[in-house]
């Protein structure tokens, strides 16, 4: 665990704390406002919406008109296909990462121009001597080792093997990850065609029948697709999710390397390239399956680093992502989905405690609950979609009702986060989603997979 500088966290918490101090006095004052004055503050917020929301409609139905599905499907994608590097950050991964080599040594594409990086970074477990046997077995694959107090985070694992790196082209892959076998031939198509330096996969849950949260995780990945595929579509901007990101190498060069000071490598990548003018595409199939994590508490951890690297983001680039470097859409497709990620979220809890503190009607909550439902519809229009990944969930009231209830989540972390970043210094940690793999995680399969591999 290592400190972040001590300017970078000044920063942060100052910016954080002016940011929930603003959201804090937004939610309270409308309550002391008589009649319609209360509502006003709503009013204006929902004519910013509805107009983003009236624009996206129109576009939608405008791009579709005159733009053919993208078919991804090529026969021939390049002549002379590029290098490509696979690198993986793995810690405390052995019940996936045999799997996963497995997978990448199965891809279509030329064996001399395919290498696997795998960055050990301090696995306390079998995963150090797992990698070392399947080393044997795997030319293609070079392992990296560091300490566990190498710092940096998963950025610094990257950072470690990048100047390593001699492929053009670089995906960077979760230790859980699973890809379709003709995915490389078709990201490069893809890329090359759209003129893209950076492409994400769609996320897709492989363990969607596990249970009713990884369901619900299943539903969000597509609501997170479908909504980047129309900001894209509209001239707004795609973000990395970290699994399943395809960029060239000279992009991530150009946009000064990943960030060791933050909790999320991906969105903050995204920031670096949106700021350097590397554009980024994303591709809905083939999708690259990962696992959705089992229980609350899981999830509670995996949500709350999602949020802070979000967040984090906006404190670090706040300035430059409203300088000429972007465009005027840009800039508002951004405004608009920080209202609705981040803003809206610590407004509603600001507005829910003084509602039931004052016996007022809530003035921001009717907003919300819009939102989650509209959230629905784009999930059905998504679930609905030709896909090649895992079978989507079916669309139906119970379905629309769960996920309706499991995205209110994010309108209880999102206010935690920012009122812990406001308050409390920030250390550098990797605080990784434990893996499980596809079999029963019981210790006869577990021993029986190291034994086989490890000799033991």
């Amino acid at each position: 665990m290592t400190a972040i500088g001590t300017t970078t966290t000044y920063r942060r918490r100052s910016k954080a704390t002016l940011f929930l101090l603003l959201c804090s006095c937004a939610g309270v004052f409308p309550h002391y406002l008589h009649g319609w004055r209360s509502f006003v503050p709503t009013m204006v917020l929902c004519a910013i919406l509805v107009v983003y929301s009236i624009y996206s409609i129109v576009w939608q139905v405008y791009a579709n008109s005159r733009t053919p599905r993208n078919n991804t499907h090529s026969e021939s994608y390049e002549e002379i296909p590029p290098k490509i590097d696979i690198v993986v950050a793995a810690r405390d991964e052995e019940s996936v990462i045999i799997k996963l080599v497995n997978n990448l040594d199965q891809l279509y594409y030329p064996t001399d121009l395919l290498h696997f990086w795998i960055i050990d970074d301090g696995s306390e477990d079998h995963t150090p001597q797992l990698l070392m046997n399947l080393q044997k077995d795997f030319p293609k694959l070079k392992v990296i080792h560091r300490t566990r107090n190498s710092g940096g985070g998963k950025s610094g694992a990257l950072n470690s093997v990048f100047d390593q790196l001699q492929g053009e082209w670089c995906m960077i892959l979760d230790a859980d990850a699973e890809l379709q076998l003709d995915v490389l031939e078709r990201l490069i198509h893809f890329a090359k065609s759209g003129g893209w330096s950076a492409v994400q996969l769609r996320k897709a849950i492989k363990n969607t029948s596990e249970n009713l949260l990884t369901r619900a995780q299943s539903m969000e990945m597509v609501l997170d697709t479908v909504i980047q595929q129309r900001r894209l579509k509209m001239g707004g901007i795609v973000e990395l999710r970290g699994n399943g990101q395809f960029f060239k190498r000279k992009a991530v060069e150009l946009s000064g390397g990943f960030n060791e000071a933050t909790v999320t490598d991906d969105l903050d990548l995204t920031f670096r390239f949106l700021l350097a003018k590397q554009p980024i595409g994303i591709l809905w199939d083939p999708p690259v399956q990962e696992e959705g994590v089992l229980t609350l508490m899981a999830l509670w951890r995996q949500r709350q680093r999602w949020a802070e690297g979000g967040l984090q983001r906006f404190l670090d680039y706040g300035e430059g992502l409203f300088s000429s470097r972007l465009t005027s859409f840009q800039k508002y497709d951004l405004t608009i989905y920080f209202i609705i990620q981040y803003a809206l979220p610590v407004l509603s809890f600001f507005d829910l405690v003084t509602s039931i503190t004052t016996n007022t009607l809530p003035v921001y909550w009717p907003i919300s609950v819009v939102t989650l439902c509209l959230a629905s519809i784009v999930i059905g229009n998504g679930c609905h979609q030709l896909n090649e990944g895992p079978p989507l969930p079916k669309l139906n009231m119970f379905n629309i009702g769960l996920e309706t209830i499991y995205l209110a989540h994010w309108f209880f972390i999102i206010p935690w986060v920012t009122l812990r970043m406001a308050l409390f210094p920030k250390h550098m940690i990797w605080a990784k989603t434990l893996h499980h793999g596809d079999e029963p995680t019981n210790n006869e399969y577990l021993v029986s997979t190291i034994s086989k591999h490890v000799g033991a």
